[in-house]
């Protein structure tokens, strides 16, 4: 069966642009989504229902088997998503988070203390964006209960920490992944003396968004600059409503099960060290079998290059279960007990599990509609030099926003960026491959069909479209703050310049929002 492109027509951005809008405006997310999925598959086989309707079995079968083999990435994830929600439940079951949550009451003296502790784990958790969201969640979640936190602020906590940490660290399935990439360009363009890493590491001045949204997540944490809609889930949560309620229960809640007065701290701590030591631990082997079958030497940075992020992520979350039941054995709960845990557990994950299925299906239709192409072909024109980072960052954003992928608008726009510096001033290479980063960062913030912004909602168990919107706000002020740094970059090819402007306009943007809390 054969599909059309639409690689050079404007009609690629129609179905993602449908799904997204309707998220917002119906805040029925499968339902959106669905809508695109349709459209998509419908301009794709020229309006044959028949041929549409095989190519989204197909497509949905894809997500499952592949080629002849398992699809292990699609399948792993959702195992471990089903895995940590067993494990979570047990924990609550236990009585270890309530205990946590109390033990924490004597150490963390105020709701900023909580939403500091908070921020704090996910920089320190930084080798994965899914399991930072989901395990800083699961950890993070009974504290911020007890101080009222909206689930909307703490998934907001979760997204905003995970992607831009990951993005500027070379020890982790992004950096290597981007390291894996950027030497492939400079292998393309001759320019093999130089160091990969290295050439990462001096990247990180220039990634403007992940540094400054680093820095209003630390200055909302401390000074609670509640902006648009977060407005609304923070003064409701200190009315002892942390989610909406008439929206019934968000992914990932645990709130029919009964939990335990005998639970103790270790309960918690010790599988989800034992889960983040073995994950880490699966993902370094995992990356070292194949550097010894490509007989490549050692090192830590080729490991994560290599590594099989989804099975690591399985087998420490596996570790990490076993380390949670036989803690509960001991604490001698009832087998009915921990069988309800885990079946609960498991089912308080089908929410997100339904949402990243159909978000898996609608980026395959965006991939072959290819709208990721159409939208880079939009930087192929006459663009002056010096706004050629400002527009990189423009449209990686649009298009990890329209795709809800920041690694699949890595892999289409980083060697674009590279081809445009080389043809009018390679000088600008750096700042443009960081432009391109930044950006799509940014747009998978913003994106309702992004993974990342899925799992975080999950890890916070809010509701999808509360997260969303209630993030938007932030991410645009970043935005145009990054945007302005970039466009003094591109005109004085200075980062210290770019990054000085980024620092002046956060500086008042900080305080505007401080006599705005004021008044």
């Amino acid at each position: 069966m054969s599909v059309f492109s639409y690689s050079d027509s404007a009609l690629s951005v129609i179905p993602p642009f449908l799904a997204i809008v309707l998220a917002i405006i119906t805040r029925r997310v499968l339902v959106s989504l669905g809508a695109g999925i349709v459209i998509g598959s419908l301009l794709l086989t020229k309006f044959e229902f028949l041929n549409s309707a095989s190519f989204l079995v197909k497509v949905v079968s894809e997500l499952f088997w592949v080629d002849g083999a398992i699809n292990t990435w699609n399948l792993y994830i959702l195992v471990f998503l089903i895995l940590l929600g067993s494990i979570t439940a047990i924990i609550t079951v236990s009585g270890s988070a309530k205990a946590f949550a109390q033990w924490a009451r004597t150490r963390i003296k105020s709701k900023r203390h909580a939403k500091l502790l908070t921020m704090a784990l996910g920089v320190v958790i930084f080798i994965d964006d899914y399991f930072n969201s989901l395990v800083v969640g699961s950890v993070a979640r009974p504290l911020t209960d007890r101080y009222h936190v909206s689930r909307a602020k703490l998934a907001y906590l979760l997204d905003s920490t995970a992607a831009p940490i990951c993005v500027i660290s070379p020890v982790s399935s992004w950096g290597a992944y981007i390291i894996a990439l950027i030497g492939s360009i400079l292998a393309t363009h001759g320019m093999t003396n130089s160091s990969y890493l290295g050439t990462f590491v001096e990247m990180i001045p220039m990634n403007f968004y992940a540094i400054f949204s680093l820095l209003l997540l630390l200055s909302v944490a401390i000074f609670t600059f509640d902006i648009g809609p977060m407005r609304k889930h923070e003064r409701n949560a200190q009315k002892g409503e942390l989610f909406d309620e008439k929206k019934g229960q968000p992914p990932g809640s645990l709130a029919d099960l009964p939990e335990a007065e005998s639970g103790s701290v270790l309960g918690l701590f010790l599988p989800i060290v034992t889960l983040v030591a073995a994950t880490l631990f699966f993902m370094v082997f995992t990356g070292a079998q194949t550097l010894e079958k490509e007989s490549i030497e050692f090192s830590v940075i080729k490991a994560f290059e290599k590594t099989d992020v989804s099975l690591s992520l399985v087998l420490g979350a596996l570790l990490g279960l076993i380390t949670t039941f036989g803690l509960a054995l001991k604490q001698k709960l009832s087998f009915s007990d921990l069988s309800k845990a885990l079946i609960h557990g498991a089912k308080s994950m089908l929410p997100a599990i339904y949402i990243l299925l159909f978000a898996w299906t609608i980026a395959e239709v965006i991939g072959q509609l290819e709208t990721g192409k159409y939208l880079a072909h939009i930087a192929t024109g006459s663009i002056p030099v010096e706004l050629l980072p400002a527009v990189m960052f423009a449209l990686a954003g649009i298009t990890a926003f329209s795709t809800g992928t920041s690694w699949g608008t890595f892999g289409i726009m980083l060697p674009i960026a590279a081809d445009m510096a080389m043809g009018s001033n390679s000088t600008m290479m750096l700042p443009m491959l960081s432009a391109v980063l930044a950006g799509a960062v940014f747009g998978d913030h913003c994106s309702p069909i992004s993974d990342t912004t899925i799992l975080s909602s999950t890890g916070a168990s809010c509701h999808h479209i509360d997260h969303v919107v209630t993030q938007l706000p932030y991410a645009l002020i970043v935005a145009f703050i990054s945007l302005c740094g970039y466009l003094v970059l591109g005109f004085t090819q200075s980062v210290l310049s770019g990054f000085l402007t980024c620092t002046a306009l956060f500086v008042v943007v900080f305080i505007y929002l401080k006599i705005q809390k004021t008044k």
